[in-house]
């Protein structure tokens, strides 16, 4: 009786160090809802980035704050946080329409460089869902795909052996690009080379020096790819494909 009592208590204790931050961060994203709906956006501003600081990444947390930004006027932070909730919430339509909205206010209109269709069409499909999204479809499927074997192995009907069957290939192909879909989209993320222009005006040289060769003058919200870096300056690709250098204070990554 006396262990059952202990092991209440230990329960209770661990129940409580569990709920206690999740009503803190419920408390907080309560209060910085407040704030914005008040269009006080500098509190939200804060309040959201102490969210991110202290409980790690949320895209929906991204995507708040990228419109309290949006609000307050700041273009290129805006950007950033709604490409990093784009990031991992690749198909979702609200933050993709959020972003070119402020992608309109930026001043630096560069046209990229076509993708190849069978690229494109695969980043498309790939980013339908998120990357938990294709991992819990690619176990579901698995599962499945076990049970329809099942099904085939061992029903002495023909007609079911034909169905388990041809529904076990279909759900392997489900599985099988699931993953593929998946790993890609984790491999993009890990491997983020890109980012967004901070500096009001800032001038691309050809070498990563102020002597340089002057190339074109970027503005914030514009998007980088990052190349190389050289001690103070990064070597970029513009979305058109142009490449050249800037100082490495004036972007921050994705």
């Amino acid at each position: 009786m006396k262990r059952y009592i202990q092991f209440l208590w230990l329960a209770l204790v661990l129940v409580q160090c569990w709920a206690l931050p999740v009503a803190a961060q419920d408390a907080a994203i309560k209060e910085a809802e407040v704030a914005y709906t008040k269009e006080d956006y500098k509190t939200a501003i804060e309040l959201y980035e102490g969210l991110l600081k202290n409980n790690g990444e949320s895209a929906a947390i991204y995507y708040n704050l990228g419109n309290a930004y949006y609000k307050n006027g700041q273009v290129a932070p805006a950007i950033l946080n709604y490409e990093r909730a784009l990031l991992l919430e690749p198909g979702d339509k609200d933050i993709r329409f959020n972003l070119q909205m402020a992608k309109a206010r930026a001043v630096d209109k560069i046209e990229p460089v076509g993708k190849f269709f069978l690229v494109k069409w695969f980043e498309g499909v790939r980013d339908i869902a998120s990357i938990d999204t294709w991992g819990a479809t690619g176990i579901i499927s698995f599962v499945l795909f076990i049970f329809c074997l099942v099904i085939f192995f061992f029903s002495k009907i023909v007609r079911f052996k034909k169905i388990g069957f041809y529904c076990a290939l279909l759900l392997l192909l489900v599985v099988i690009f699931s993953n593929i879909f998946g790993f890609s989209q984790k491999s993009a993320m890990k491997n983020q080379i890109e980012a967004i222009v901070f500096a009001s005006s800032v001038t691309v040289k050809s070498s990563p020096d102020v002597s340089g060769t002057d190339l074109v003058v970027l503005h914030e919200g514009t998007k980088v790819a990052v190349k190389s870096v050289l001690g103070e300056w990064s070597e970029v690709e513009l979305e058109d494909g142009n490449v050249g250098w800037m100082p490495s204070k004036d972007i921050q990554t994705i």
